[in-house]
């Protein structure tokens, strides 16, 4: 069944992805002030080299103290396998300095009982925090129910026609989620596997279109027929 009215389609091709990937659920991926920190460093980087310029910084500095008190120049050698290291080491050093100024310790749990509006305020107004940062930590870790729209999610999303050609990412954050129900879960997979089929499937360069199980439902591959 193929449908026009985008939140009929954008739960169609929902339900297909949870039949073809599975049902997850949902799991932080790290302990919260290593995923706030460590999706900082994964700014336009590969994930590999956010993992070693994390445990470089770590195992240099060894607490989250000694990296606020870092000097910045150190603390930019240590990060350099994550890209525009000497622009992310400052927003690092703020961020912990906040946090600990704020809390008195370098802990963002009390986020957990905070409302998700409240939540993504105080969070995206920390240096280098956008929205795909905050939605991460709040659903992964608080299980709160935001979307986090990442490239794959987004590109996934443009190709399927869910939203425009010109939508950003920032702006697909919002539309998408009037589209799906706020269940923390369902937002979690939605977000799996829209992530999962960008990298695999409907990727960049070279989308394996005849494989795609929503090959039926997308724009994209009906637009090459």
């Amino acid at each position: 069944m193929v449908t026009d009215d985008a939140t009929g389609k954008t739960l169609l091709v929902h339900e297909i992805l949870n039949q073809h990937y599975g049902i997850q659920a949902i799991y932080g991926r790290l302990e919260p002030m290593h995923e706030l920190i460590a999706t900082v460093l994964s700014h336009r980087t590969t994930h590999a080299n956010e993992v070693t310029a994390f445990r470089t910084m770590m195992a240099r500095f060894g607490t989250w103290e000694a990296i606020r008190d870092a000097p910045v120049e150190e603390l930019t050698e240590a990060i350099q396998t994550s890209n525009y290291p000497e622009i992310k080491a400052p927003w690092i050093k703020q961020i912990l300095a906040r946090i600990i100024a704020e809390r008195g310790e370098a802990n963002v749990d009390f986020l957990r009982e905070m409302t998700n509006e409240a939540a993504m305020t105080w969070l995206t107004a920390l240096p280098g925090v956008g929205l795909k940062t905050a939605t991460l930590l709040l659903l992964f870790n608080f299980q709160k129910p935001v979307l986090p729209v990442d490239t794959h999610v987004h590109r996934v999303s443009q190709r399927l026609g869910l939203i425009g050609p010109k939508v950003s990412a920032e702006k697909a954050h919002a539309i998408l989620l009037r589209y799906l129900p706020p269940d923390a879960t369902v937002l979690f997979n939605f977000h799996k596997h829209f992530y999962w089929h960008g990298q695999r499937i409907c990727t960049w360069s070279y989308p394996k279109c005849q494989s795609c199980v929503l090959k039926l439902h997308c724009d994209y591959f009906q637009g090459k027929q």
